[in-house]
């Protein structure tokens, strides 16, 4: 069992146990020992007795020491967000408050590496979205959603891909990114800057091609963003919203009644496309990302100039052409290929009843081709299926009734 004093804890060894364990999230709160999320489910840490008022408040003095602006903040405040780096362990973000007088504190690890859309198993639209040159994307989803590691994921592309300056303004700076191909400046606000809105107006004097925001979070930094889109910059940046439709009336919302048919008229103009997505358990463990994929097209800028996001999702699901995919149908997805329990799958469906029924018509369509699949190799000729009682001829692919 690790030694601790009345005012000291062993921080580093909390977190690295925690690394060990597969930990997404740990949770520091007087009166209770360490507390991890592993894979959506909180757990106490084994091994670690519970801690006290002032053995968190040395850990809050040790994750602020990089920034004494920031616990005076705190101790104004109650509030702080800031990044910790122990050595040989993976960054973390963290936030430290007070609840009934004491110290909690939640620390997130942030990835060592850069994650591709591969090992993040993100649908190809949101490769198509991250090609873009000019305009503004946005990620949305609650919080924990892996809205972040989407975000680093795109960035990671540009810069292997592109030879061009990307601007990053975050709170706190969360995955770090080298240069590869591109110049990249990442800026912290309460360090490097006050605020987003005003390292935002200052990064466009900073000759940027692609600007990442932490998150759109008032009418201010929003307005920004849509003239550096305007201006022909990449913007990207996050929202706490949980689809496409939601994203556009809250963008909205931002601004006075009397802007806002000018907003949509802009917005409509530099959008090019919404990725919303959650976090789900994954069978066998671990856990992946469910993605509903909108991408700006001239139905879809219509319908924000006309003011009619409820009819987002009909478009959405109708887009398959331009790599459009609606959160149900990348949840049929998971589903088919075991990723996901269909229990889990239907309960963070938009609407269960036609979650189920279209699953059920993915699982029949999928069964009738495996079965026409073994009747072909079986005889390449002359092959039968049955589906729904019915049977089928299959010659040379074709299904003849």
């Amino acid at each position: 069992m690790p030694e601790t004093t009345p005012d000291h804890v062993d921080l580093d060894k909390i977190l690295s146990a925690a690394v060990d364990r597969g930990a997404s999230d740990v949770h520091l709160k007087a009166g209770r020992p360490p507390i991890v999320r592993f894979d959506g489910e909180l757990q106490p840490l084994h091994g670690f007795p519970a801690l006290g008022t002032l053995e968190l408040e040395d850990v809050v003095e040790r994750v602020g020491a990089s920034s004494r602006s920031r616990l005076g903040v705190f101790e104004r405040t109650g509030e702080l967000d800031t990044a910790y780096q122990p050595h040989g362990l993976p960054r973390f973000r963290v936030n430290a408050f007070r609840q009934r007088g004491d110290v909690s504190l939640a620390f997130r690890v942030i990835p060592r590496e850069v994650p591709d859309f591969a090992s993040l198993h993100l649908p190809p639209g949101v490769e198509k979205l991250a090609e873009e040159h000019r305009g503004l994307i946005l990620v949305t989803g609650a919080t924990g959603a892996g809205m972040t590691t989407t975000l680093a994921s795109m960035i990671g592309h540009i810069n292997r891909t592109r030879r061009q300056h990307i601007v990053t303004i975050e709170d706190p700076i969360e995955i770090l990114h080298d240069d590869a191909s591109c110049i990249v400046n990442q800026r912290e606000v309460g360090i490097d800057t006050d605020s987003f809105n005003e390292a935002l107006r200052r990064a466009l004097r900073q000759d940027p091609d692609v600007i990442l925001i932490g998150e759109l979070r008032d009418s201010e930094t929003a307005e920004t963003a849509l003239q550096a889109a305007e201006s022909g910059h990449l913007v990207l940046s996050t929202m706490h919203t949980v689809d496409a439709s939601e994203t556009l009336g809250r963008l909205v919302e931002f601004f006075p009644a009397i802007k806002q048919p000018q907003v949509r008229s802009i917005l409509a103009g530099v959008l090019r496309g919404v990725v919303s997505q959650r976090l789900l358990p994954r069978a066998g463990g671990g856990r992946i990302a469910a993605v509903e994929v909108m991408v700006s097209n001239s139905r879809i800028q219509e319908l924000i100039r006309e003011n009619k996001p409820e009819f987002v999702p009909e478009a959405i699901a109708e887009g398959a052409f331009f790599q459009m995919q609606t959160l149900t149908k990348a949840l049929i997805d998971l589903v088919l290929s075991g990723d996901v329990e269909e229990e889990t799958a239907g309960a963070a469906a938009p609407n269960r009843h036609d979650f189920v029924i279209a699953l059920g018509r993915a699982l029949k369509e999928r069964a009738v081709e495996k079965n026409a699949e073994a009747a072909e190799a079986a005889d390449p000729e002359e092959a039968s299926v049955v589906q729904d009682g019915h049977v089928l001829r299959v010659e040379n692919n074709l299904r003849i009734a």
